[in-house]
């Protein structure tokens, strides 16, 4: 997994067909994702039950690309092994889920996986600034975590903005997750964004027969937040 700053849509599987797992994961592929999105929910960190490490493992063979594990779990410590076995190549965990997040990340490095780091709306960035040597990503939460379909948060595209001046060269993916369309994408993505998470809207009009929606919502995101880096770079 190298490093780069290009757009990377990443569809989260909670918005697929929960009987398809495999060949969602296939089909949103082969129609031009770059990353495959995974939402791991314990119905006590937020209020959903979703999957665990053993849906991951079944899915990855079905996976060529990233897994992006993004877990609003809380304790995370036991578990980050166990996904990390399942084939997780990005394991975020949520800043607000434990006492001893320094401790967490280094767990996830320890298992050879990148570590990600999540913030829910209301958590400012303060406490990323002495952890940014242990990250690989950080994942700000456009909508307050648990369920998909939510609307877009708007205040946080000025905190994205000041973790990107925050993180400066590093190489740390900036990751929005919730209420990305081809309306909201140009703007967390002027702000400093490239890797966005879409659910809903890349799984919607589409199945596992007929997945050229899928293309075609993931081109309408790509095309609409690379046309606001185009305009940023022409502005200067």
């Amino acid at each position: 997994m190298t490093f780069d700053r290009r757009i990377k849509i990443a569809p989260s599987i909670l918005s697929a067909d929960f009987a398809n797992f495999g060949a969602e994961c296939r089909a949103i592929e082969a129609q031009g994702c770059d990353w495959v999105h995974v939402d791991v929910m314990d119905g006590h960190f937020v209020p959903n039950l979703t999957f665990g490490p053993a849906t991951c493992a079944a899915i990855r063979p079905h996976i060529k690309g990233v897994m992006d594990v993004h877990l609003m779990i809380a304790p995370v410590d036991p578990y980050i092994e166990a996904f990390a076995a399942a084939g997780a190549d990005v394991i975020t965990a949520h800043l607000e889920a434990g006492p001893h997040v320094h401790r967490t990340l280094q767990a996830i490095r320890g298992t050879g996986r990148k570590a990600g780091l999540a913030l829910n709306p209301g958590t400012p960035i303060g406490a990323v600034e002495h952890l940014l040597d242990l990250l690989d990503l950080v994942c700000v939460m456009t909508v307050n975590p648990g369920f998909g379909g939510q609307k877009f948060i708007e205040s946080q595209v000025d905190k994205v903005r000041a973790l990107r001046a925050m993180i400066g060269d590093r190489p740390i993916h900036i990751e929005i997750d919730g209420g990305v369309t081809p309306e909201t994408a140009p703007l967390v993505v002027a702000a400093g964004a490239d890797v966005l998470v879409a659910g809903s809207a890349v799984f919607k009009g589409g199945s596992v027969d007929n997945p050229a929606p899928y293309g075609a919502n993931i081109r309408a995101i790509r095309t609409a937040a690379e046309a606001a880096l185009a305009h940023q770079f022409a502005a200067k």
